[in-house]
């Protein structure tokens, strides 16, 4: 077994952890302002800590949290946020002969022979697997992706115990649903072990975008794919949290109206996403453009399905309860016969797409997305009868996660644009909007894949 760990020692560090975090909580709960927030710290660092390190679906639940207010004061949630970030970007990499041997085994050969040159040291660490910079023999600077020895069994294990994964959202915020996180990290977690898979799905978006302005696709070298690693171009830039903090206003409304583009674009004109928008998969070279990485989570969506997704949106924005009514039946996320207070779900429909109702300059806020999450989670919400009422048909499930996703990334960019009128150029292909418009419009006359 790989140094990951069986079932039973797994399931004994999160029982471990839970009891950490229980005392702690409970410790923050009974101190005042000062002593609660670094009890709060403390926790939030155990489980940077044990979930970094387990990886699998233990590091994958501990990044999807670091997207959530874990606590109603802003303070309290930032303590959370700002550690568990750290997972998005980095982890404990595994030990570098056990990777090497997992390479030895995909190729029958060792990296330094596959490779002109191989740095045994990873650059950055995700749940799944590592990267390393290497060179090719025709001279190509790429990055490899391993995943990390034994990590398929880990990933196995830790399905196994996914409420109890859960269960740390519940201790740090009693009142989070964490049904959706489960269903997240389940659905994500097996279609992200096939890098094979990954190849062909970023592949789709290097076609799509090709000589595209502003989104770079790293190109995927696909005679060096194998199941367990795959190989693609390398690509210099920021990462995101440096990004922000050295980004100017300007650079920053740039840059979050690409990543809008690109998320909302590859549906309405592609008919694909990916549905991973976490800030680890986004550099920033410095020339005005965005580098997109990581399509282990992608959808494809049918013709069908991108129409009945417009009309919902077009009923949405109209204020249109009339329409949404039979919009929502259509797209089977209101069930036939389901009893349900259409005027609710048109609110909480129009607060999920708050930025881009009014067709005027808008900017996403730290402040909207704590309401949203809190809207959506907060059993007290009183939206929560209404939308326990809804049914998330497989075809839109991971468009509502990358929805909540972009949200959240957006809201830390904070972004000020003109959302409505961008959204409704791509959803109605419509004339460009913006400066950037202008230049996709351009390039979209050259490509073969606008539908």
């Amino acid at each position: 077994m790989s140094d990951l760990g069986g079932r039973l020692r797994r399931t004994a560090k999160l029982a471990r952890l839970g009891a950490t975090a229980g005392w702690g909580v409970l410790a923050a709960r009974r101190g005042d302002g000062a002593t609660s927030l670094q009890r709060h710290a403390e926790v939030a660092e155990a489980m940077l800590t044990t979930l970094g390190g387990m990886k699998g679906a233990a590091m994958k639940v501990g990044q999807m949290l670091s997207f959530v207010d874990l606590d109603a004061d802003p303070e309290t949630s930032a303590a959370y946020r700002s550690r568990l970030e750290a997972l998005q970007d980095a982890a404990p990499p595994s030990d570098p002969g056990l990777i090497a041997a997992v390479v030895e085994e995909q190729y029958g050969a060792p990296a330094d022979r596959v490779f002109a040159r191989w740095d045994p040291e990873p650059f950055a660490v995700a749940s799944i697997g590592q990267v390393h910079r290497a060179r090719l023999h025709a001279g190509e600077e790429v990055v490899v992706k391993v995943q990390h020895p034994g990590i398929a069994e880990a990933v196995e294990a830790d399905l196994g115990n996914l409420d109890r994964l859960a269960g740390l959202a519940r201790i740090a915020n009693p009142r989070l649903r964490p049904g959706p996180l489960v269903a997240e990290v389940r659905e994500r977690i097996s279609a992200e072990l096939d890098y094979q898979q990954e190849a062909q799905f970023q592949q789709a978006f290097v076609d799509r975008y090709a000589g595209h302005p502003n989104v770079v696709v790293p190109r995927v070298f696909h005679d060096l794919c194998r199941p367990r690693v795959l190989v693609t171009g390398y690509a210099a830039g920021r990462r995101f949290g440096e990004m922000l903090a050295t980004a100017s206003r300007a650079d920053r409304d740039r840059y979050g109206e690409i990543v809008f583009r690109f998320v909302f674009g590859s549906l309405y004109r592609f008919r694909v996403f990916n549905a991973d928008p976490h800030p680890g998969n986004f550099l920033f070279p410095g020339d005005g453009t965005v580098v997109f990485l990581d399509y282990g989570c992608t959808k494809t969506f049918p013709s069908e399905a991108r129409a009945r997704l417009r009309a919902v949106h077009r009923a949405v924005t109209a204020e249109d309860p009339a329409g949404l009514e039979p919009a929502l039946r259509g797209a089977g996320i209101l069930p036939e016969g389901a009893d349900v207070d259409i005027a609710t779900v048109l609110r909480w429909f129009r607060l999920a797409h708050e930025p881009m109702n009014a067709d005027a300059p808008a900017t996403y806020t730290p402040d909207y997305a704590r309401r949203l999450a809190a809207a959506t989670t907060d059993p007290r919400s009183e939206y929560q009868e209404a939308l326990a009422r809804l049914a998330m048909p497989a075809d839109y499930l991971l468009l509502n996660r990358i929805t909540f996703g972009v949200n959240s990334l957006l809201a830390r960019m904070e972004p000020t644009a003109n959302w409505h009128a961008i959204m409704r150029e791509l959803r109605e292909s419509g004339p460009p909007e913006t400066p950037l418009g202008e230049e996709e419009a351009r390039w979209l006359t050259a490509s073969p894949h606008a539908a």
